[in-house]
């Protein structure tokens, strides 16, 4: 679960990834004026679980909000609506409809259930005020990675006008938010012609640096590391200060064998070189999936070895979850989910240590870092940083020295020019 939101009567709760709560807070924005009272659930399929998960509290909102309309959209909502159908006073918005207030309207008026007196009686609140502004700029994936169901549920690859996008980034530097992120489902897929001129998500962030002169920090999503323009994004980071230093990658396994088994695209050497081009001064970061079909003991050291090569500071790592509907789900050789899980455990202790060894080697650097809450930060690469003294507004973009690390953050004092 990521994120729970709430603006006059509509309330939102979003599971999965950041995409979903950015687009939560845009339904959300949608909804107000059109419909009085609803909560909006945001769902997510990447796994079974997450589905799971999602069904579980669509039912625990129903029975404890008897008198709300629920809509339950995203992709579980999508790949298998059947899961809430029967659940009272739930309208089913499927992803293509998203974003369409007359699916809602209309969605309501031909809903199993009256409601004439709506009222949210429980709902459970966590006033989350992001430091950085995540901006859209793409939806949709155009390729066929053998494990993945988010293509079917998400639909093909949509670049975003860039018109759309630069409103979207002024309006959150006028909102008081010095760092953007770039996000969407497949962001590294970005292209757009403009007359005769192709347009990447590496020209993206420079007509944004140029455009918005209020960008404090511009930092990527996720990004698929097969994109040749990834080089020129690390070329960017390397001239511009303001691109964040530190890129993740949907890199899912470091063998050749298995990646050409998922439908990758990229392999080893591509992101050995990725990590050349860093040259010491990026970090990067990565979703790794354990016991993907076939991973013998050996392949899976094949990973092991290029994290300890090419040192990420951080993986996501998790057990593979076969999707009906899905190549990976009828692969011969599955693997154990105990030996998948081990697996995970395994990859995720050697990148904390990375992690550790990179951050112990900042001590007494002075960088610049975004406050978030708290006086805990977020330095150029991604780590926490609990700040001594006194408080500091969140949203403030200040200049730190670095003076020790304490478990997974840094512990640093402001500098003062």
């Amino acid at each position: 679960m990521q994120e729970e939101n709430k603006k006059n009567n509509i309330k939102t709760l979003s599971f999965g990834c950041r995409l979903n709560s950015l687009e939560s807070e845009k339904i959300q924005n949608m909804l107000a004026g059109h419909i009085n009272t609803a909560i909006v659930v945001n769902t997510c399929a990447v796994t079974g679980e997450a589905e799971r998960q999602s069904g579980q509290t669509v039912r625990k909102l129903a029975r404890e909000n008897p008198r709300a309309p629920l809509f339950i959209t995203g992709c579980a909502a999508t790949r298998n609506p059947e899961l809430f159908y029967n659940i009272p006073n739930t309208v089913v918005i499927k992803n293509s409809d998203k974003m369409q207030i007359n699916a809602y309207i209309d969605g309501l008026n031909k809903a199993p259930c009256s409601i004439t007196h709506p009222e949210i009686t429980k709902f459970r609140q966590e006033d989350t005020k992001l430091s950085k502004q995540f901006v859209q700029i793409q939806n949709g994936c155009n390729h066929n990675c053998a494990y993945c169901i988010t293509r079917a549920l998400r639909g093909p690859a949509v670049s975003f006008e860039y018109a759309d996008i630069v409103a979207d980034v002024r309006q959150a530097v006028d909102n008081g938010f010095g760092e953007i992120v770039l996000t969407g489902v497949d962001i590294a897929s970005y292209v757009k012609k403009e007359g005769g001129n192709v347009f990447l998500v590496s020209d993206v962030c420079k007509r944004l640096l140029a455009d918005v002169a209020g960008i404090k920090r511009l930092r990527l999503s996720s990004v698929d590391p097969a994109v040749p323009d990834i080089d020129n994004v690390i070329r960017l980071i390397h001239s511009d200060k303001r691109m964040m230093p530190h890129l993740h990658f949907s890199m899912q396994s470091g063998s050749d064998t298995i990646l050409r088994a998922m439908g990758r695209r990229h392999n080893a050497e591509r992101v050995r070189d990725l990590v050349r081009q860093g040259n010491g001064k990026i970090t990067f970061s990565w979703d790794i999936i354990c016991g993907f079909p076939g991973e013998t003991e050996e392949l899976f050291k094949e990973t092991l070895e290029m994290v300890r090569e090419t040192r990420p500071i951080k993986i996501h790592a998790f057990p593979f979850s076969p999707r009906p509907g899905t190549p990976a789900a009828d692969m011969p050789e599955q693997v154990d989910r105990f030996v998948s899980k081990k697996r995970v455990k395994i990859i995720s202790d050697l990148a904390n240590k990375n992690r550790a060894d990179f951050m112990q080697k900042q001590i007494e650097n002075t960088v610049q870092v975004l406050v978030e809450e708290n006086n805990v930060a977020r330095c150029p690469h991604d780590i926490a940083v609990r700040i001594e003294g006194e408080h500091i507004p969140a949203r403030t973009i200040c200049d730190v020295k670095l003076i020790d690390v304490k478990d997974d953050y840094f512990v640093g004092k402001v500098v003062f020019n």
